[in-house]
């Protein structure tokens, strides 16, 4: 019988433990600071900025929005990143993605302390986490690696088939499960035969941006699939990449949409932003 991830419960979960941790640091010194920045009035952006910061406000961590107009300079965003890596009270920065296009997204992103870059966007995060020692493990993978965790779902010796080979999910996730000991095959647009491949996934995870990509025949009896995308369909409703009918009768394990990865990914921010701030506070010891 297929199982449903319920990232909602876990993500609940682990926002109890990280209340408890806030609650502790708080006392002793002051509590874990975000800093979410938000350029131009992109409506999901909006969104999501403002259900973090909710999210904050339930654990006990301070936070902070600069939402700036679309038009402003890169230095002066750049200015403002840097103001903000030298607050003593923000020990975690956020850029919301997409910035608009007159902006070199990843000049922006760079600019930013890799030891507030709750994102792990930052090359020198991005780095350690390719050797097998991150600082932060970007939001989304980290939530992935977490719901198999909480489900037991065995990863070493597994194969791993991750559909999507972006910076932000699935590159990063294919190094998060690799470093676990499983076999990782990566697909994209450029891949051949894709159905035969994802049916050898024990874990198969959906990162492509495009509707139900993932149908039932894709997927081996008993495999985990962890649907990543989140898509607006033209009648306003939300679809994953994953067909939720037709693989919930096949797969072992699987997320819905919505109600999976998302909350978890916010629930990870929360954690690096935690881990963050003890990290700072143990150096000023």
């Amino acid at each position: 019988m297929t199982q449903i991830i319920d990232g909602k419960q876990i993500a609940a979960e682990i926002k109890e433990q990280i209340k408890g941790e806030v609650r502790k640091l708080s006392e002793a010194g002051g509590p874990p600071g975000l800093a979410a920045v938000l350029v131009g009035d992109n409506p999901a952006s909006v969104i999501y900025v403002r259900n973090k910061r909710k999210a904050c406000e339930a654990v006990g961590i301070y936070s902070e929005e600069h939402k700036l107009p679309g038009t402003i300079a890169q230095e002066t965003l750049i200015q403002l990143i840097d103001r903000l890596n030298q607050d003593s009270k923000i020990h975690g920065i956020l850029i919301q993605l997409p910035l608009p296009s007159h902006i070199d997204a990843d000049r922006v992103l760079y600019a930013v302390n890799p030891g507030k870059d709750v994102d792990g966007l930052h090359p020198n995060n991005i780095g350690r986490l390719t050797m097998g020692a991150p600082v932060f493990v970007p939001c989304t993978p980290g939530g992935v690696m977490a719901m198999l965790d909480y489900h037991k779902i065995k990863i070493e010796g597994s194969r791993a088939v991750i559909i999507g080979r972006s910076n932000l999910v699935g590159r990063p996730v294919s190094l998060l499960l690799m470093h676990r000991n499983a076999t990782i095959t990566v697909c994209h647009s450029r891949t051949r035969d894709i159905d035969a491949i994802c049916r050898e996934g024990d874990i198969v995870v959906a990162a492509v941006g495009k509707p139900r990509f993932v149908t039932g025949g894709m997927i081996k009896p008993g495999a985990a699939v962890i649907d990543v995308g989140i898509n607006r369909l033209e009648d306003g409703t939300l679809a994953g990449d994953v067909d939720f009918p037709e693989v919930s009768k096949k797969a072992g394990w699987i997320t819905p949409v919505p109600g999976g990865v998302g909350p978890m990914t916010i629930a990870m921010l929360l954690k690096n932003t935690l881990e963050s701030a003890k990290r700072i506070e143990e150096r000023s010891a």
